[in-house]
Order: C-alpha cells, then sequence, then structure tokens
C-alpha cells in the first residue's frame, strides 16, 4: 500500500464486534461484496446512505493501493413481502398494479436506481449481478446443501434445516445471540405450515399456477428464495470465503445470518472474513419509514417536495451532510441540519477555488504534511469521514488565513495543500463542485465575463445605480459576485 500512509487500516467487523486490523486474504486483491436494490419500486434514502457509504469505503480502499473487486447485486426475482417467506412475490405485485411484465417493473426501476446513484457520483461496481441472470448457480448451491444434509424438500419447495445446522454451527453468530433466544422471539407454527422448524427459511419455492417469474428445477417449476442469490453470486465472483461483505444494518438478522448459514452448509467455511454495516436514518429523532410517513425519497429530497421539506437540498449537499456522520452512527435528517451542511459544502468547495489566491512565501508558518497524516489517520480509522472533514475545515482555515496573509505558506505547500484538498474532497468523499458544472461552459463564462466589464466600468464611473442593478439582477438570478482585494469572484 501507499508509503504515505502513517498506520494501518483497521475496520469494525460486525462478526466481532470489535474494530480489526484489515488484512486482505489474497493482498493486494480485496473481494467486496454489498447488497444490492430490490428493483421493484423507487430506491429510497436508506438504500442510498448504505450504497453512498460504500462507494466512500471502496473510493479509499482504491486510492491506498489495493485492487478490488466490487459487486453489489440487483435483486429482480425471489424477494417476497414477508421476510418469512410470506406473502406475494414484490415484482408480480406491482407487475399486476401496473399492467406491466415483471421484467418491466425491473428494468424501469434499475434505470431509476442507476441514475439516482450517478446523480450522487458514485463508482459503479465491477460487477452487477442480478439474481434473474444467476438462477443456475442457485439451483446447484440448493442441490449441495441438500446433500450435504441441511436441507429438506416438502412439495417442491425447499427449506434449509436451521435447528439441524446449528448443532454444528452457531446460527445465530452475526448478531451474537443463542437459538433459544431467536426461537423465543418466533411465533409457533400453525397447522397449516409445511416447515418443519419455525426459524426454518425457503431455499426454493414452489410456483403457484398464476406465479409469473418462474423457472425449471429438480424440485419443479419454481423460483428461489431471496437469501439463497446472495450467496450464489457472492461465491461465483468472489469465492467461498472473500474479504467483505457489506449492507444496512436491518439485514444483519435475517438475510446476511441466512446468507452465512447457507455459504456454511455448502462449502463448509465461513464465507465473509468482515462484515460490515451501515446504520439507520431518522427524521428530527423518529426512525424513516413509509408507515411513520416520514419517509422521502431522492428526489423529492433534491426539489423540496415534501411536506417535511423546507426547500430542496442539492445532491452534493445530500452526500457532505452523509459524510458529517460516521457510517456506523445513525443520521438524523432535518432542514437546519441539511441547511449547516449546504453552508460547509459551499465553504470547502470555495476555499478549493481560492488556493491559488495564496502568495508564495519564502516559508511556512504551518505544517501540511501533519495535517495530511492526521485525514489519512482518519479514514484509516473505520473510514472516519466526520473527522476527516473536520480536518479538511483546518485546510480551509489555512487557506483563508494564507489569502489574508495572516499564515504563511511555500509553492510547494500550496501545491500539496491544493493536492491534499483534491484527493480528500474529490477523489474519496467523491464530492463535485456543482457550481463548476453550472459555470463550466465557455458560453456562460465569457458572458460572465462581459456583464463584470460592464459593472466595474460602472463602478470606475461611480455609476453605484448601475453597478447595484447588476449584482442585484445576478443575485436575483442565482449568482453571488463578491468584490474581493484580487478582484472579483463569482458564483453560481
Amino acid at each position: 500500500m501507499q508509503g504515505n500512509i502513517l498506520q494501518p487500516l483497521v475496520i469494525y467487523n460486525t462478526l466481532t464486534r470489535a474494530k480489526e486490523l484489515f488484512e486482505p486474504i489474497n493482498p493486494p486483491f480485496v473481494g467486496m461484496y454489498v447488497c444490492g436494490p430490490t428493483v421493484y419500486s423507487d430506491v429510497h434514502l436508506g438504500n442510498c446512505r448504505t450504497f453512498i457509504s460504500f462507494d466512500l469505503i471502496y473510493r479509499y480502499l482504491l486510492h491506498i493501493g489495493y485492487k478490488v473487486r466490487y459487486v453489489r447485486n440487483i435483486t429482480d426475482a425471489g424477494h417476497l413481502e414477508g421476510d418469512n417467506d410470506e406473502g406475494d412475490d414484490k415484482f408480480a405485485k406491482k407487475a399486476k398494479l401496473e399492467q406491466l411484465e415483471p421484467m418491466e417493473i425491473v428494468q424501469k426501476y434499475t434505470l431509476g436506481f442507476h441514475e439516482i446513484l450517478r446523480i450522487f457520483n458514485t463508482l459503479p461496481p465491477s460487477i452487477e449481478p442480478t439474481a434473474t441472470g444467476h438462477i443456475v448457480e442457485q439451483i446447484e448451491m440448493v442441490k449441495k446443501i441438500l446433500d450435504a444434509g441441511y436441507a429438506y424438500e416438502i412439495d417442491g419447495t425447499v427449506y434449509f434445516d436451521v435447528e439441524k445446522y446449528n448443532r454444528e454451527y452457531p446460527y445465530g453468530v452475526l448478531t451474537n445471540r443463542k437459538l433459544e433466544e431467536l426461537l423465543e422471539g418466533t411465533r409457533e407454527l400453525g397447522g397449516q405450515d409445511e416447515k418443519r422448524g419455525r426459524l426454518d427459511f425457503a431455499l426454493w419455492i414452489k410456483a403457484k399456477p398464476e406465479t409469473l417469474m418462474k423457472w425449471p428445477s429438480p424440485w419443479g417449476w419454481g423460483f428461489p428464495g431471496w437469501h439463497i442469490e446472495c450467496s450464489a453470486m457472492s461465491t461465483k465472483y468472489l469465492g467461498t470465503t472473500f474479504d467483505i461483505h457489506g449492507g444496512g444494518m436491518d439485514l444483519q438478522a435475517t438475510h446476511h445470518t441466512n446468507e452465512i448459514a447457507q455459504s456454511q452448509a455448502c462449502h463448509h467455511t465461513a464465507p465473509v472474513k468482515y462484515w460490515v454495516h451501515t446504520n439507520m436514518l431518522t427524521v428530527n429523532g423518529a426512525r424513516m419509514s413509509k408507515t411513520a410517513g416520514n419517509g422521502f425519497l431522492p428526489r423529492e429530497l433534491f426539489t423540496g417536495d415534501h411536506p417535511l421539506l423546507e426547500r430542496g437540498y442539492s445532491p452534493m449537499t445530500v452526500r457532505f451532510f452523509m459524510a458529517q456522520s460516521h457510517y456506523r452512527s445513525t443520521l438524523d435528517f432535518s432542514n437546519e441540519a441539511l441547511q449547516a451542511a449546504e453552508k460547509g459544502y459551499k465553504r470547502l468547495m470555495e476555499s478549493i477555488r481560492r488556493i491559488r489566491k495564496i502568495e508564495p512565501s519564502a516559508h511556512s508558518s504551518v505544517n501540511i504534511d501533519e495535517l495530511r497524516a492526521a485525514c489519512y489517520s482518519a479514514m484509516n480509522d473505520d473510514f472516519n469521514s466526520p473527522v476527516l472533514i473536520a480536518h479538511l475545515f483546518e485546510a480551509v482555515r489555512i487557506i483563508n488565513s494564507a489569502i489574508d496573509k495572516k499564515e504563511t505558506l511555500t509553492a510547494i505547500d500550496i501545491d500539496n495543500l491544493e493536492s491534499l484538498m483534491k484527493t480528500f474532497v474529490f477523489d474519496i468523499l467523491g464530492l463535485k463542485d456543482e457550481s463548476e458544472e453550472h459555470a463550466g461552459s465557455d458560453v456562460i463564462n465569457g458572458l460572465m465575463e462581459l456583464i463584470l466589464d460592464i459593472r466595474k466600468s460602472a463602478r470606475d464611473n461611480k455609476d453605484w445605480a448601475t453597478s447595484d442593478k447588476i449584482r442585484d439582477r445576478l443575485k436575483a438570478a442565482g449568482v453571488v459576485i463578491k468584490d474581493t482585494k484580487e478582484g472579483v469572484e463569482w458564483q453560481i
């Protein structure tokens, strides 16, 4: 890894409930699997928080020299409404409501998901496999689990035998709970339930005559259970044991617990070295959810078209806001917090644009190498983006002080400071300067140059009315101009 990092990377491992030194199985290669969206509806902010958090992790691992294979799946089959193999298939239900083919639903919401993540400036994964594209692999895995004696078939449906598995492996290892505790919180099986055990879950589900999405299998026509798809796809692309498995913390107790059980039963080895989970979202202190009526979609957040929002917030403001909380901490949305993040984000962007206004000195009054080491130290401590951002605002203070000649920097230190800011702000935090996106065209730059020349002539002639009118009309159009000792600055 890069020699400029003063301390090793440590990651919090949900499996051990402790921070651990990050030691990949086969360095410099890293395998990372993140549970992707179930594409039957618009992606919600909780999902976005997870994917933006893992985008930060992915970017940093790449930056420090690892060769990362990042696999993030698309769930486009097999996800029933209930986690206990009950209810209708989410895709079929939505397809019937909208009078479309299930794969039209999948296509519509997959495209929408990709567009939202593009707007949030996330890097695409190395591989994005779909459940429907890996039916063969899932069937083969179910056959192996059956052959190993950890599953049973009843009338075309194959169930995983949790209690039998637990005799050899601790089923609740990820959540640190014993089987007895888990059984206490589970309802008794009804007379119509064909499962042997209360915690047993379906690996393959028999299709009903009206089922829209079904495939042939050794047990008849059916479709895969939700959990088996991730085990099959992660194994195919990352091996029977890989480095990092990520997702939201809501997946720990059922989905990820069942993934571990399936993989262990099939391959007789623990599937993942480091389990990494993001925390939940709240709104004004209450958990964000559809049922509570306090959830909003990313586009509602951008436009402000929601009763809980005073106005819209730009994608980079939202991304910056998310980075201000550690991925394992609860993230609370409020208008006050978003507006504070907006100010912080704009201040950060403005400082980067102003670095080149610093006049080089023969000596430096600050140590840029120490600041750089502090930034790496924050990220090496379980990707601590809030602490990193605090260090970046120390850099902002240095930039402003140096421009005001309260501190001094050599030409080399100015170069190093600019490199540090751009590396951590753009490459690692994944932010973009939205004002540059708007103001980047030659036409706009040319027009602004002409307008500011006219305003300067008015000011030189003491025509304050014209000068003020130009300033006020630009402000009304969303362009702010600022008179400084070095000249006029403007931004959208």
